[in-house]
């Protein structure tokens, strides 16, 4: 059976902790900034984490199970 190929824009998108949860990136932080208040971008410029539902998609993704 052949290997399995991780997904090179989930590559580029997630971090794996040391404790295994997910590292994402806010959206909305591209454009049309001038409308959005500065405590709002702020906060955006933030890593979040993976919630619990996608953390097994986003590891197949990442060819990790």
């Amino acid at each position: 059976m052949p290997k399995m190929k991780s997904n090179a824009g989930a590559k580029k998108r997630f971090i794996l902790t040391g404790s295994g949860k997910i590292k994402r990136k806010h959206a909305y932080k591209s454009h049309i900034l001038t409308k959005k208040s500065n405590k709002r971008k702020r906060n955006l410029t933030k890593w979040g984490l993976v919630a619990d539902v996608d953390t097994n998609h986003v590891k197949r993704l990442l060819a990790m199970r």
